[in-house]
C-alpha cells in the first residue's frame, strides 16, 4: 500500500467519525455509547494508517538524504586533488580516498562510499561487522580493532558511513530536531552562550525638536547557556539473531539505537528539566517559556475549546504565526478533531497529501506521544510556537562500546552508544501554551 493510499483510507476513516459526530449533534442528543465506540475505533484507525504512512515517508526521506550525504563525502573527500588533500592532511595522515561499499544499508540495498582517514577502507568496515557478531573470535579481525578494545569487549570507532546513518535517523525520529534551530556541533568549548532580550526599552515620548526625550531603564539583556549533557542509550542483541540476520548486522543495531536515542530526546525536547538534561516547551521556566505565555482563557476543566485555541492563536505576534507549529497528543487531536468554527467548519483539517502535517487553523499540528494528555483544570495541554526560537546544539563525539562477555550467558550482545546534547526556548514570546481552565 502506498502512502497515498494509506492517507486516504485514513482520511475515510476521518469522514466516517464526523459522520458520527454530526449524526448526534444534528439530532441535538450525546452520543449514545456504540456511537462513542465507533468514533473512538475510527479515530484509532485513523491514527494507525497515519503511523504508517509517516513510518513509510521516513524511509523514503532517509533513503533519499543517504544518498545526498553520500554524494556530498564523495564530493567534499573523494574528489581533492593532490594539493587539497596535502592543504587538508591534517589527520589524515595524507592517505588516498578510498571507496567503502555501505552493504546491507537500513535502505537493503548496496551503495559505494568515499572516504578519507585511516579507517576510511572496506576491511575496517568488514572487520566492524564482523566484530559485532562474533567480538575477538571474528575471523580475520583487523589488529586497528583489536588494539584499541578493553577487557569489557572494546570501544569502537564505528566506520563514518555507520555514524552519518545513525544520527541522520535519529534527525528524520525526533521531529523537534525538524523544526528547531539545530547549532552547529561545539568542539571545543564546554557550552554555547544565546543572548536574550528580557525585556523591551519603554515607548518613546513626543518632544521638542532639539531634545532628545527622556532616558530608558527598562530595556535588558539576559543569557542562555545551552550546554550539551551526556546521553547515554543501552541496548542487548541476541547472538543469534547477529549470526543470522538476513538484513545486517549493522542496519538492526543503527535502527534500535536510534529509536531508543530518538525518544529519549523527543521527551527532553517537550518536558525536559533543564538539569543534566534539554529544557522542555511544557517546562514553565523563566530562562525558557515562562508561565506568562501559558493561556486557559477559552477552554473548560477538562476539554480544549474553539475559543481556547484562538486566544493562543493570537496571543502570538503576526512575526511568530507565520512560521508556527502547533503541538498536540493524539488523545488531544482527537479532542480538537470535533471541534468547528462559527460556520460549521471543522477547524482541524487532515492531511491527504504526502509530506505534508495536518493542519489546525491553517497551520501545521505535530503529533507527539510526549506531549502532555491529562485533561485536569490547570494542566497543559499543547503548544504553539515558532520553533526557530527553539536551540538544540550538539557535541556529537559519538561512541559504541559492545560487551561480548557481560551477557554471554544469555547468549546476547551488549551495545552502549553515547552522545551530547542539550536544547531550550530562547524566546518566551515566540511561544503559547495552551492550558485548561
Amino acid at each position: 500500500m502506498t502512502i497515498k493510499e494509506l492517507l486516504e483510507k485514513r482520511a475515510k476513516c476521518i469522514s466516517d467519525a464526523r459522520a458520527i459526530h454530526n449524526k448526534a449533534e444534528t439530532e441535538k442528543r450525546e452520543p449514545t455509547a456504540e456511537e462513542r465506540t465507533q468514533f473512538d475505533a475510527l479515530m484509532k484507525e485513523a491514527g494507525d494508517y497515519k503511523a504508517k504512512a509517516d513510518t513509510m515517508q521516513a524511509d523514503e526521506k532517509r533513503t533519499t538524504d543517504l544518498a545526498a550525504a553520500e554524494a556530498e563525502l564523495a564530493t567534499s573527500r573523494g574528489t581533492q586533488t593532490a594539493p587539497q588533500r596535502a592543504n587538508n592532511a591534517a589527520g589524515t595522515a595524507g592517505q588516498e580516498p578510498r571507496t567503502v561499499q555501505l552493504r546491507q544499508s537500513i535502505c537493503g540495498d548496496v551503495r559505494n562510499i568515499v572516504l578519507v582517514g585511516p579507517r576510511a577502507d572496506q576491511n575496517f568496515a568488514n572487520s566492524f561487522r564482523n566484530y559485532l557478531i562474533h567480538g575477538d573470535r571474528a575471523p580475520g579481525i583487523q589488529d586497528a580493532l583489536q588494539k584499541d578494545s578493553d577487557t569489557g569487549g572494546g570501544y569502537l570507532s564505528a566506520p563514518l558511513q555507520f555514524m552519518a546513518e545513525l544520527i541522520q535517523a535519529v534527525d528524520n525520529l525526533v521531529f523537534m530536531r525538524q523544526i528547531a534551530r539545530v547549532l552547529p556541533p561545539i568542539t571545543t568549548a564546554e557550552s554555547i552562550g544565546a543572548p536574550s532580550l528580557d525585556s523591551d526599552p519603554a515607548d518613546p515620548t513626543w518632544t521638542a525638536e532639539l531634545a532628545i526625550g527622556n532616558e530608558d531603564s527598562t530595556m535588558a539583556f539576559g543569557k542562555r547557556e545551552l550546554k550539551p549533557a551526556p546521553l547515554a542509550q543501552f541496548i542487548k542483541v541476541s547472538k543469534t539473531l547477529l549470526r543470522r540476520s538476513s538484513i545486517g548486522v549493522d542496519a538492526i543495531v543503527r535502527d534500535r539505537l536510534a529509536y531508543k536515542m530518538g525518544v529519549v530526546m523527543e521527551n527532553a525536547y517537550l518536558n525536559g528539566s533543564g538539569a543534566g538534561q534539554p529544557l522542555g516547551i511544557f517546562t514553565a521556566n523563566a530562562n525558557g517559556i515562562p508561565t506568562s505565555r501559558d493561556f486557559s482563557t477559552g477552554n473548560t476543566a477538562t476539554e480544549i475549546r474553539f475559543d481556547g485555541l484562538k486566544e493562543a492563536e493570537y496571543s502570538l505576534k503576526a512575526a511568530y504565526r507565520r512560521l508556527a507549529n502547533w503541538i498536540f497528543h493524539r488523545d488531544a487531536i482527537k479532542q480538537i478533531s470535533k471541534l468547528k468554527d462559527g460556520e460549521g467548519r471543522y477547524i482541524w483539517q487532515p492531511s491527504v497529501q504526502v509530506g505534508q502535517p495536518d493542519r489546525l487553523l491553517n497551520m501545521p499540528i505535530q503529533e507527539s506521544e510526549y506531549a502532555p494528555n491529562t485533561f485536569t483544570s490547570g494542566s497543559y495541554v499543547g503548544i504553539l510556537g515558532d520553533f526557530r526560537y527553539y536551540w538544540i546544539v550538539d557535541a556529537l563525539t559519538m561512541t559504541i562500546q559492545v560487551l561480548l562477555e557481560l551477557y554471554a550467558a544469555t547468549n546476547q550482545n551488549g551495545y552502549i552508544s553515547r552522545a551530547e546534547s542539550d536544547g531550550m526556548p530562547i524566546l518566551g514570546e515566540a511561544f503559547s501554551r495552551v492550558k485548561l481552565g
